[in-house]
C-alpha cells in the first residue's frame, strides 16, 4: 500500500515532501477534544423572612472601624423597651421596635455618619437567640406557648392553640408588656382587618363566659 500511495502521488505530480508537510499541518490544525467539566447547579437559597425587633428583645450590638477606646462602649447586650427605643451610646435613643436586626444596623450607621461621630463604622446588631413564644390561656381548647411568627394575629394564636372552648366568652385579654387590651370576639370575626398583630412574650386569654 505504501508502495501504491508513493505510485499515485509520483502520477499526480506531487513530491512525497510537500505531501508529508500538507498531513502534518491538517494534523496540527485538528484540536484535541478538551474534556468539558459540566456546570456546577446553582445553590438552592432559601431564607426566613426576617423577624422585627420587638419591645423586650434583647439584642447585642457590636461596632468595628472605630477608635478601640470606642469598640468597649458599644460591645454590650441592649434592650428594645416598651416604646420601641433603643438607647445608645453617642445616639441616644434609635427606633429598632418593628424593624429586623439588618434595617436597625443601617439606621445606626446611618445615624453615626450623619452626626459626624465616626466616618465609617460598621455596626452588627445579633436578634435574639431561641425560639420566642406566646402564652394562650382562659377558655381554649389546648392552652401553653405558640412559637412566635411575624404574621401571627389575636385570632390566629387562639385557632392555634386549639380554638376557643365550650366555655369562652366573647371577651379575649392581649396582655403586653403589663398592659392589658380588651377585644371582642365576634368584632373580630365579624371585621377581621381589625384582628391585631401579635408580638414575642404577648400573653393572650380567651374569658369564660358568665353563664
Amino acid at each position: 500500500m505504501k508502495y501504491l500511495a508513493l505510485g499515485i502521488i509520483a502520477l499526480l505530480g506531487v513530491p512525497p515532501i510537500l505531501c508529508a508537510q500538507s498531513q502534518q499541518t491538517a494534523a496540527k490544525a485538528i484540536p484535541r477534544a478538551e474534556a468539558v467539566q459540566p456546570a456546577a447547579a446553582p445553590a438552592a437559597i432559601t431564607s426566613e423572612p426576617a423577624i422585627p425587633l420587638r419591645p423586650g428583645d434583647v439584642v447585642d450590638i457590636r461596632i468595628a472601624n472605630v477608635p478601640i477606646d470606642d469598640i468597649q462602649q458599644w460591645d454590650a447586650p441592649y434592650t428594645v423597651d416598651e416604646s420601641g427605643m433603643l438607647n445608645l451610646p453617642f445616639v441616644g435613643t434609635l427606633k429598632a421596635g418593628g424593624y429586623p436586626p439588618s434595617q436597625v444596623e443601617t439606621l445606626i450607621q446611618n445615624k453615626l455618619i450623619s452626626d459626624g461621630i465616626y466616618t465609617n463604622p460598621t455596626i452588627s446588631v445579633t436578634p435574639p437567640t431561641g425560639m420566642r413564644f406566646i402564652s394562650v390561656g382562659g377558655a381554649v381548647r389546648a392552652p401553653g406557648r405558640i412559637p412566635y411568627t411575624s404574621d401571627l394575629t389575636l385570632m390566629t394564636v387562639i385557632n392555634a392553640a386549639g380554638g376557643r372552648s365550650d366555655f369562652a366568652g366573647d371577651k379575649v385579654r392581649l396582655i403586653r408588656s403589663g398592659k392589658v387590651i380588651n377585644y371582642s370576639w365576634k368584632k373580630l370575626e365579624k371585621d377581621p382587618s381589625k384582628d391585631p398583630e401579635v408580638q414575642p412574650s404577648d400573653q393572650i386569654e380567651v374569658v369564660e363566659s358568665n353563664w
